[in-house]
């Protein structure tokens, strides 16, 4: 094209060099002659242009009627109405003193119309094409939209597809624009290897990656897609992993990638260095500072020598000490850990050193994106605010915390530059994601027959940070309904308010010989009284009834204990309580091992009709054995119910649930009366349950998420009223302690469902009016 239209000043190029050629000695003067050849146009004319103005044509051109211009000005014309994307073709010609350009319009774009696509909706690939109709269609721009398609495949591991475009004509010169799509297979990870790896098996590294295998039954169970920016996350992972451990030399060599011939698979290996464990050394606070006491700051210290080095205990011991010189009034100082090495013991010295800071302030904290959530649910997760002196890790922190609320996809966080030198702004860019969930379920079972259950939850109500949720279980023999809200910073502080309300109906069905209703009103404040500790306030109101059932058949001159207890009515009681729970895992101690504890009370006699003190314990620790294969938990539950006006009934009493103890139905233990057929459970003012279980693999891929378990249960629900009596010809069973064992076995299903646990038990010691249950289905939940 660029030959065509220069083809006149060609001709005249090379006229001009064969007349040199017989010119003798001209011969070298005549070419550069030729070369300095020059145009003048006293017209220009312009042909082919539809839509484009003439003007526009020239402006592009740059030449003025006139002006004299070379050949090589002429092409730099040609290039730039070409280059300007909008002519298809572009054609000059000199024509004696009248300059011709002839152009060919691109196409108007008619419609855009995306074909062979079903994993990715046509609404969706819309906004990412840059094409758009009544435009000027661009090859060039079409060719990047069909790019940008392709990669939003590319995201969802399906590297083989292909995006065609193509262009359907249409008259006045009008063209429909069409992404042909292949979208090919999803490119699985096949293989996760690992290299190098000598104290952490490649199944225990391949549940620390987010990248997962496929296994054979993919299609059925769980499968994963290879996304190549997926693996430097996954690299950081298995960084944090290894130095949480103390392997501070951790490194890895290298990631290997290799997608299958067929490009439906990828093979993934990660060459690793894992180096060798390393402990705390001597631990010390030094400081040049004269208005520091670092004798008070040693003391503050909770690091301990020879606890296994983790750099997470460093960073809460620096938070810890900040905090500490902020209370005693020394701003701007901050704390520079050094940790000298020594390779002889495979120990860390660490040294904490209290130092001048930069004299920074907070000018302001910006925050964007966030649509949904109020300004200040965010700005609460900032321990600092305007004009508050700038702490960089505090501000990381801050960060962390926002990510934790689990109210945003994504979390930014930047300090830049403020008014002054001085002075710094705090960026806070977020991208708001679902934070609520709406339910319909139904159910049927032989005993109580048709069921429906409705519930409803919003973590982030109105914006405003708090948690709502109702739930509604109706059966033609229960019915429950449930209201809970949490509020988790009262008036701005680390004070989280809860309140919950619920009402339950029972039926009486088969061999139970009563109805019950209860309804529970409770407010509470729970709020930080060490770095693992949280204690709770609370107030209940507790109403209760139980009547007559469709089984009882007795007059009022011989009734038994439930009868008894029905008999009184409605009864009423109000108590406040507290419970007080401690937790490891909140200051990140350990990675392997965490202990949990919980103790609360409950004090009736604030009005209603009774008074007695509820005492409640549970107690779990766990540990990871044998490169953290195995699971080791031991859970201890406990609790006592001591009336000192009015009497225990049946709906207060303590029940076992086969969630507490495995191997007996609900109510299946602990004292009954029995009277004929009838077997009524009634509780117990005690109860003890001893829970040991282990976890471990099963030999199948880690891909499938199934587990095995052993587990060994022992307790007992004991300890009725002393004036308890049942009904002529009824008997109290197990009424004092009678420790029951059970063992069994369980599969752990990381389904999709969610984590399912199936129980296999069997009863080693049982009483003989127990009931048995051998198999149980739970969700599966980590404390």
């Amino acid at each position: 094209m660029k030959n065509k239209s220069l083809n006149g000043a060609v001709q005249a190029v090379c006229l001009s060099m064969a007349l040199g050629v017989g010119a003798g000695a001209s011969i070298l003067v005549a070419p550069q002659a030729a070369y300095a050849q020059s145009y003048s146009f006293s017209n220009v004319q312009i042909d082919g242009n539809q839509r484009v103005e003439d003007g526009t044509i020239l402006t592009y051109a740059g030449i003025a009627r006139g002006q004299r211009v070379s050949a090589g000005e002429l092409n730099d014309a040609y290039q730039r109405i070409l280059g300007s994307g909008l002519f298809e073709s572009v054609d000059i010609a000199p024509q004696g003193n009248t300059l011709v350009i002839s152009v060919v319009e691109y196409p108007t774009v008619n419609r855009i119309v995306f074909e062979g696509n079903q994993r990715i909706k046509d609404e969706d690939l819309a906004p990412m094409v840059q094409s758009q109709t009544r435009r000027v269609f661009s090859p060039r721009l079409a060719e990047q939209d069909a790019q940008t398609i392709a990669e939003a495949y590319t995201v969802q591991g399906r590297l083989a597809a292909r995006v065609t475009p193509k262009v359907i004509r249409r008259n006045d010169n009008r063209v429909d624009l069409v992404f042909e799509i292949f979208e090919g297979g999803v490119s699985e990870v096949e293989r996760i290897s690992f290299v190098g790896n000598t104290i952490y098996t490649d199944r225990r590294l391949r549940r620390v990656v987010e990248t997962k295998q496929a296994g054979l039954l993919r299609a059925i169970i769980k499968k994963d897609t290879f996304i190549a920016d997926r693996i430097e996350f996954d690299k950081q992972l298995l960084r944090d992993f290894y130095m949480s451990r103390g392997y501070v030399d951790f490194r890895i060599q290298g990631v290997n990638g290799e997608l299958a011939q067929e490009r439906d698979g990828y093979f993934v290996q990660f060459n690793v260095e894992e180096g060798q464990q390393f402990k705390v050394g001597n631990v010390s606070v030094n400081s040049d500072l004269p208005e520091v006491d670092t004798d008070k700051f040693q003391n503050a210290l909770r690091l301990r020598s020879g606890a296994v080095y983790n750099p997470a205990r460093i960073e809460n011991e620096i938070a810890r000490l900040e905090k500490l010189a902020i209370r005693e009034g020394l701003n701007f100082v901050r704390v520079d850990p050094r940790i000298d090495r020594n390779d002889r013991d495979l120990s860390l010295d660490v040294s904490f050193n209290l130092v001048r800071g930069e004299r920074i302030f907070v000018e302001r904290i910006d925050i964007e994106g966030n649509s949904t959530t109020l300004d200040r649910v965010v700005r609460r997760q900032f321990d600092v605010v305007e004009g508050d002196p700038f702490n960089p890790r505090a501000i990381r922190e801050s960060a962390e915390r926002i990510r934790a609320l689990g109210f945003f996809a994504a979390v930014d966080v930047n300090a830049r530059e403020g008014s002054t030198p001085q002075q710094v702004i705090v960026d806070v860019d977020v991208e708001e994601q679902p934070t609520g969930s709406l339910s319909f379920g139904g159910n049927y079972s032989s005993s109580s027959g048709f069921g429906a259950a409705i519930s409803f939850s919003e973590r982030n109500f109105l914006g405003r940070g708090q948690t709502f949720g109702f739930t509604v279980n109706t059966s033609s023999s229960a019915r429950q309904y449930g209201i809970n809200f949490v509020e988790p910073a009262l008036m701005g502080r680390d004070l989280t308010f809860g309140l919950r309300l619920n009402y339950a109906e029972t039926d009486s069905l088969g061999s139970s010989t009563y109805d019950t209703t209860n309804g529970i009103f409770s407010p509470s404040i729970a709020f930080p009284v060490s770095d693992n500790g949280r204690l709770q306030l609370n107030y209940k109101y507790l109403l209760s009834d139980i009547s007559a059932g469709n089984a009882i058949g007795v007059d009022t001159n011989d009734m038994g204990v439930i009868a008894t207890e029905a008999a009184e009515g409605e009864r009423s009681s109000s108590s406040l309580g507290y419970l007080y729970t401690y937790d490891t895992a909140r200051a990140g101690l350990s990675p392997v091992s965490r202990v949990r504890l919980e103790f609360g009370q409950d004090f009736g006699g604030v009005g209603g009709d009774t008074s007695y003190v509820k005492t409640s314990l549970k107690a779990i620790a766990q540990t990871q054995v044998w490169s953290e294969e195995v699971t080791l938990r031991a859970t201890l539950e406990g609790g006592a119910l001591n009336y000192s006006q009015g009497e225990s009934r049946v709906t207060d009493r303590f029940t076992i649930s086969p969630n507490l103890m495995r191997g007996f139905e609900y109510g299946g233990i602990g004292p009954r009366e029995i009277n004929g057929d009838e077997e009524d459970p009634l509780g117990g003012n005690y109860f003890a349950v001893a829970r040991f279980e282990a976890e471990f693999p099963v030999g199948l891929p880690e891909e499938y998420g199934i587990a095995g378990g052993l587990f060994y249960d022992v307790g007992s629900v004991w300890g009725v009223n002393d004036n308890a009596t049942g009904a002529t010809g009824s008997e109290i069973v197990s009424s004092d302690f009678e420790a029951r064992h059970v063992v069994g076995f369980s599969v752990l299903w990381d389904s999709a469902l969610g984590p399912l646990r199936l129980d296999f038990s069997e009863p080693l010691k049982k009483s003989k009016y127990d009931e048995v249950k051998n198999f149980n289905l739970t969700v599966s939940t980590e404390f």
